[in-house]
C-alpha cells in the first residue's frame, strides 16, 4: 500500500494526503455526537497543542528544508527561505485583515475583516477555515518540494507533516462544532460546520503541490511562505484562543507536548 502511495503522482499523494487532514477535521467535529459540550480547559490544551505543532512543523518539514534547498540558487541560502516566510505571513496578514472571523470566546461586536451580516455560527467556522489553508498549502508544497528533488527524506518529511497536521486538526474540528452545539444548532449542523471548516485543505494542498512543479528554483521560496503563513497564523489566532479562557498554564504544556510530538514524528520518519 505504502509502495502503491509512493507511485503516485505527487499532486494525487496531496490530495490524499490532505483528505486525510480533512478526516482528522470531520472527526474531531463527530465528538458532538457524543457529548454536548466539552470543558474549556480540555478545549485549550487541545488548542495549544495544534499551535506547538504547527510551530514544530514550520521548522523540521518547511524552513529547514527549504534552506537545504538553497544551497546552489546563486543567492544566499537563508534568503529564499526568509524571502518566502516574509511573503507567506504578509499574504495572511492581508486574508486576516478581509475574511470576516469571529475568535472563540468572544462576541460577535469583536468580529475581525471586512463589515458583514454574517451569523455568529458562520464567523466562528471561518476562523477555523482561516487556520485550515496554511496547513493545507504546508503539506502540498512539501509532496511537490519531494517530487521535485526531495527525494526519499522528503516523502518522509511530507508524510510526517501529513500526520503532524492530522493530528492537529482534530481538535481544530472540536473547536467548532462544541461551541455551536452549545450555542444552540443541531449535533448534525454542529458537524456539518465543523467538518467544512478544513475543507479547504484539499484544495490549498493541490494547489500548493502543483505550485512548485514547475521549477526546483521557487521550491524554498514555496516552503519558506507555508511556515511563514502557519506562523502567522499560530501567534495571531491559535496561541491567543488557547491563553484566554483562564487555562495559560494547560495550553501552554499543550503547546509544549505538541511540539515535541511534531518533532519526534519528523525525525522518526527518516530513520
Amino acid at each position: 500500500m505504502v509502495d502503491s502511495f509512493l507511485g503516485l503522482h505527487p499532486i494525487v499523494q496531496a490530495l490524499i494526503a490532505t483528505c486525510f487532514t480533512w478526516l482528522m477535521t470531520a472527526l474531531g467535529a463527530a465528538v458532538v455526537f457524543l457529548v454536548r459540550d466539552v470543558g474549556r480547559r480540555l478545549l485549550d490544551t487541545m488548542l495549544g497543542f495544534a499551535g506547538g505543532v504547527m510551530i514544530a512543523a514550520s521548522y523540521w518539514a518547511l524552513l529547514a528544508p527549504a534552506i537545504e534547498m538553497s544551497d546552489g540558487l546563486g543567492v544566499p541560502v537563508w534568503f529564499p527561505a526568509a524571502a518566502g516566510f516574509l511573503l507567506g505571513a504578509a499574504v495572511l496578514r492581508l486574508i486576516d485583515r478581509l475574511l470576516p472571523h469571529l475568535h472563540l470566546g468572544l462576541p460577535i461586536e469583536e468580529a475581525e475583516g471586512v463589515s458583514t451580516s454574517w451569523r455568529r455560527s458562520t464567523l466562528l467556522v471561518m476562523a477555523i477555515t482561516l487556520h485550515n489553508i496554511p496547513e493545507g498549502l504546508a503539506v502540498g508544497v512539501a509532496f511537490g518540494a519531494a517530487a521535485m528533488g526531495g527525494g526519499t527524506a522528503g516523502i518522509a518529511t511530507a508524510i510526517a507533516l501529513a500526520l503532524g497536521m492530522g493530528l492537529q486538526n482534530f481538535p481544530e474540528g472540536l473547536a467548532v462544532s462544541v461551541p455551536l452545539r452549545r450555542e444552540g444548532l443541531s449535533r448534525f449542523r454542529s458537524f456539518w460546520y465543523g467538518q467544512l471548516s478544513g475543507i479547504v485543505e484539499p484544495v490549498a494542498g493541490v494547489l500548493g503541490a502543483a505550485a512548485v512543479m514547475g521549477s526546483r528554483a521557487i521550491m524554498p521560496y514555496a516552503l519558506g511562505f507555508a511556515a511563514g503563513a502557519m506562523i502567522f497564523v499560530v501567534i495571531e489566532e491559535v496561541i491567543p484562543e488557547s491563553q484566554t479562557g483562564g487555562n495559560a498554564d494547560l495550553a501552554t504544556l499543550g503547546a509544549i507536548v505538541g511540539f515535541v510530538v511534531m518533532m519526534i514524528l519528523d525525525t522518526a520518519f527518516h530513520l
